[in-house]
């Protein structure tokens, strides 16, 4: 007999099943597009996940997040990690708090997140695209010494509400990026960055601002301007 492709009421061994769940690992905002039928069993099967890291790490989830089962998230006592409503971490990404997010955060594949001792603070309804790194401590550099023997410092990051940080992008510690601020691709931000403001490079500097793009589709499709 042919394996059913239904997943609305998925069996363990059904490999559409867990195909769906792979999925959903790598790109979790499908999750938020689940119909009714399919959320039933991704939400109980999200449940068990976040309950499961909750027991044993200190994390606090808000409503409706996911986590992939495939993401490391570590965060000890002093050195918590907070999320807010509707955000996501996707698969191979790995979280070290301190780290405190607001609402709708997305956390792309493959992204290393560390708050060392000042911790990672990252506003509402940003987007961390693929493959970026954010380090919130730095090792000294002395020649009198191996790098591995020499003390850490760390002062924190600070990432504003509706920042894009695009794929591959990396943060030094210390760093503030301000409000609706655009990260480009592969840039390396070793200093701030500030409100509306897009930046690209190595070492990042400001090549334009949000302000001055044009407005987005939303309003050509429906006829609609932002007032109405």
């Amino acid at each position: 007999m042919k394996e059913s492709t239904d997943i609305s009421t998925p069996n363990p061994g059904n490999k559409y099943t867990e195909q769906h769940k792979r999925r959903l690992s790598w790109m979790p905002w499908l999750f938020y597009r689940l119909k009714a039928k399919h959320l039933k069993w991704a939400g109980l099967w999200q449940q068990q996940i976040q309950d499961a890291l909750c027991d044993v790490e200190t994390v606090t989830l808000g409503e409706h997040c996911f986590i992939s089962p495939d993401a490391a998230i570590f965060a000890e006592p002093g050195r918590d990690i907070t999320f807010g409503d509707q955000c996501f971490v996707a698969a191979h990404s790995f979280l070290h708090g301190p780290i405190e997010m607001g609402d709708e955060i997305a956390i792309n594949h493959s992204c290393s997140i560390d708050g060392g001792k000042a911790g990672i603070k990252i506003g509402s309804r940003t987007r961390i695209a693929n493959q970026c790194k954010l380090y919130a401590f730095d090792h000294g550099m002395s020649p009198e010494q191996p790098i591995y023997q020499q003390a850490n410092s760390s002062k924190g990051i600070v990432i504003g509400e509706d920042v894009w940080i695009g794929a591959g992008a990396g943060v030094r510690d210390g760093v503030t990026i301000g409000n609706h601020a655009v990260i480009g691709m592969n840039s390396m931000v070793t200093r701030d960055v500030p409100e509306f403001a897009i930046v690209a490079g190595n070492p990042a500097r400001v090549i334009g601002d949000r302000r001055d793009k044009p407005r987005g589709y939303i309003e050509d499709l429906t006829q609609l301007t932002p007032s109405s």
